[in-house]
């Protein structure tokens, strides 16, 4: 029996993959997956993964790989029939009974699947072609080579009226190629056309890789610029990524999503080592499309161009995702220099900075702020009425938990810009605000004026600085251990303010004295054997890894190179501070010329060293 794939995704949806196989195998929880021992070979060391949110799982010792479904096969010796109805029963779910019209709807796909496979061929055809050679030269002068066209199976329609129908039409009776959206049939009646004509083509996949559609770009001034497929029975534009295979199977190595404007930026930024970056298709972010980057990462990253466009297109995918903001789930947003976008950026500047745009992501908390308080808010009506602005969008948030943390965020940033509140009611305030309490900004006029691409200042509590450097130093080390051999002298020096990141430290030595070239998931799985499990988690959480890039698992080498090397300077710093502390003490008890030198030794060092960062990167 043949089930709808409608159907078969909402099961996986509904049915935890983690409960099922926790069933047969006991998992222990690490991170955003779940290990334990391979129930289909006999193993000693856990080297089975459970991934609850990407549905699938995988043994790196014996190579099974497969979904909730497929589980369910292997270890009840079910076939797939019988494991779907088994899934079905306990997700209270009716298996839907295959009707004649379901048969007939999945025939039809398969049909205008076929012509849509055609129709993209033919494109690749024409484009290497003698009638694609001003499509390959205006391709060529965006800077794409061989390999990436190829790769994205770009092509070229034809100026022709109906080159496309000619060519295709003693195989794919007509009606079919209307139904698929590529031949335009009149409103007034008369012959079809092709849709698409003398434009560069740029195929649309589904989540799995096949073609489902086209976008189609003029080469010149004409208009529309852009054209997509008209929705068809594969394609509804809402549902669609850009570029979603590809950043599906990178996104389930390292997880992250990068969300871009258009076909090129998405082509621009995977070329650049970005190989998560998508696209919508010319609109907004749907719902829909939110839920789907959230499979690929827990935060995706939305980049926009930093003109009143792309405030505008900030605005609206953040009153898209307030109502489905889940625990964990949420978006961050990048906004570049007013008149790039990541194409000419990359081209311009490199990719290193494109990097840092992204390095610099504000959450969505953030960008509500900076978004509401763009209006003056100088009189006492003006500041009621942002009030009132802030806690209507905050009741968007279906999720209560979600929603309180907002309230109370919200309210933590509205006292910190009309000044600070005395006696007990400034007192309560404060205990509410709880974790979200910032130094002060100062009026909110000032706010308002602050562009939106702009990183936040840094949390002013000096304790809570220095804690979230070692985090960083130690993402570091555990998303790159290959430093270790190149640093470890230094690395073992550094004096660590938190007894329990001293810890974590002289653990990750011990590793790495017992196996030098240890992998990051391999430390990852040492520690955590070791009781250092739930301090890993949090050392690699969004919340630490937003303030340093260069820590992030798919940051290459010689940027983690570079974050070591700022982050040393760091530490120097602070150990160069504290001696001057104890010199100047020692100084006062015994003002000799010798303790005196000292002091203003150190005071010179420190004057040098003031010209470096002294922020998070």
């Amino acid at each position: 029996m043949a089930f709808p794939p409608r159907f078969l995704d909402e099961l996986r949806q509904r049915v935890s993959l983690a409960e099922i196989v926790g069933r047969r195998v006991k998992l222990i929880r690490r991170g955003r997956e779940y290990v334990g021992l391979c129930p289909f070979h006999n193993e000693k060391t856990p080297s089975f993964s459970a991934v609850e949110d990407k549905g699938f799982y995988h043994c790196f010792g014996c190579g099974a790989h497969g979904d909730v479904i497929g589980f369910v096969m292997q270890t009840e010796s079910l076939s797939f029939p019988e494991a779907v109805e088994q899934l079905a029963r306990q997700a209270g779910l009716d298996v839907p009974q295959e009707s004649r019209e379901e048969r007939e709807r999945a025939a039809r796909q398969a049909s205008v699947q076929s012509a849509v496979d055609a129709a993209c061929a033919f494109f690749e055809k024409m484009l290497h072609g003698a009638d694609g050679r001003a499509a390959r030269a205006y391709l060529e002068r965006r800077g794409l080579d061989e390999g990436t066209i190829r790769r994205f199976r770009l092509g070229y329609a034809p100026e022709s009226r109906d080159a496309l129908k000619r060519a295709l039409v003693k195989e794919i009776p007509e009606p079919l190629l209307v139904e698929a959206g590529l031949l335009r049939k009149p409103e007034g009646g008369g012959e079809t056309y092709d849709y698409f004509r003398d434009r560069v083509i740029f195929p649309i996949g589904d989540r799995r890789g096949r073609i489902i559609a086209f976008g189609g770009r003029v080469m010149g001034d004409g208009q529309p610029k852009y054209l997509n497929s008209p929705d068809t029975p594969l394609f509804q534009k809402g549902r669609v990524l850009y570029a979603w295979a590809l950043a599906r199977a990178a996104a389930a190595k390292a997880p992250s999503a990068i969300v871009v404007e258009g076909y090129m930026d998405a082509i621009a930024l995977h070329r650049a080592g970005f190989a998560t970056a998508v696209a919508p298709l010319g609109t907004a972010l749907t719902e829909v499309q939110i839920e789907e980057l959230w499979r690929m990462a827990p935060e995706p990253i939305l980049c926009f161009d930093g003109d009143a466009a792309g405030q505008r297109a900030a605005a609206r995918a953040l009153t898209r995702a307030l109502p489905i903001l889940k625990p964990g789930m949420s978006l961050r947003f990048a906004v570049l220099p007013a008149g790039e976008d990541p194409d000419s950026l990359i081209l311009r500047h490199g990719v290193d900075a494109m990097r840092g745009i992204l390095d610099r992501a504000r959450p969505l908390a953030e960008v509500l702020w900076s978004l509401e308080t763009a209006l003056p808010a100088d009189t006492p009506e003006r500041r009621a009425a942002l009030e009132q602005r802030l806690e209507q969008q905050v009741r968007l948030i279906a999720d209560r938990s979600v929603q309180e943390h907002y309230r109370r965020f919200v309210r933590e940033r509205v006292a910190e810009s009309f000044g600070a509140r005395r006696g007990p009611a400034a007192s309560a305030d404060a205990k509410r605000a709880g974790p979200y309490r910032r130094d002060r900004f100062g009026p909110a006029q000032r706010l308002a004026a602050t562009p939106l691409w702009r990183e936040p200042a840094p949390a002013a509590d000096p304790a809570l600085l220095q804690r979230r450097r070692e985090e960083v130093l130690l993402a570091l080390i555990l998303n790159h251990p290959f430093l270790l051999s190149e640093i470890v002298e230094d690395f073992s020096a550094i004096q660590w303010a938190s007894p329990h990141l001293d810890r974590v430290s002289g653990a990750i030595q011990k590793a790495h004295l017992m196996q030098p070239d240890l992998e990051a998931a391999a430390l990852r799985r040492y520690l955590t054997d070791n009781g250092f499990g739930e301090i890993v988690e949090k050392i690699l959480s969004p919340e630490v890894l937003v303030h340093g890039g260069f820590a992030r698992l798919e940051a290459d080498a010689d940027t983690a190179r570079s974050g070591w090397n700022h982050m040393k300077s760091q530490f120097q710093r602070r150990l160069s501070s504290t001696e001057l502390k104890e010199a100047v003490a020692h100084c006062v008890a015994d003002p000799t010329p010798q303790s005196w030198g000292r002091v203003e030794q150190l005071q010179r060092a420190e004057l040098e060293s003031k010209d470096q960062d002294d922020g998070l990167a």
